[in-house]
């Protein structure tokens, strides 16, 4: 069964930082490119950055390109979500999840196909 739990988010001031994690169960990554999307009360679920198994393919939404920063660490089953200089429009739930084999398109969410269950981030101005 594969879990993906996040962890890392909570309540900062506009301009600070929050590095959030995602550990997966056993070895549910392995192979796997992985994304993390956010929601915002009343909005869709946004994309916000993915990873390729190696991590050497990465992209980002605009809105985030030069104060997110996307990692893993495969030997522990984790990816992260370093974020710098919050804006109060970051503020959502974030979620991870595993993009399925041979998917190509990274920013919709039918391209993933296991999800976690999502940490809170409050950004105040």
């Amino acid at each position: 069964q594969v879990q993906l739990v996040e962890s890392g988010g909570g309540l900062v001031q506009a301009g600070g930082s929050l590095r959030l994690s995602c550990a997966a169960s056993g070895g549910a990554f392995s192979g796997y490119s992985v994304g993390w999307f956010r929601q915002a009360p009343g909005k869709e679920r946004e994309f916000v950055a993915t990873i390729s198994w190696r991590g050497g393919v990465i992209y980002y939404v605009d809105s985030v390109q030069g104060r997110f920063t996307i990692s893993r660490d495969n030997p522990k089953n984790t990816v992260y979500l370093q974020m710098n200089r919050l804006k109060p429009e970051d503020t959502a739930t974030y979620y991870c999840a595993r993009r399925r084999g041979g998917s190509s398109d990274y920013t919709s969410h039918l391209a993933y196909d296991y999800w976690g269950q999502g940490t809170q981030v409050t950004v105040s101005s």
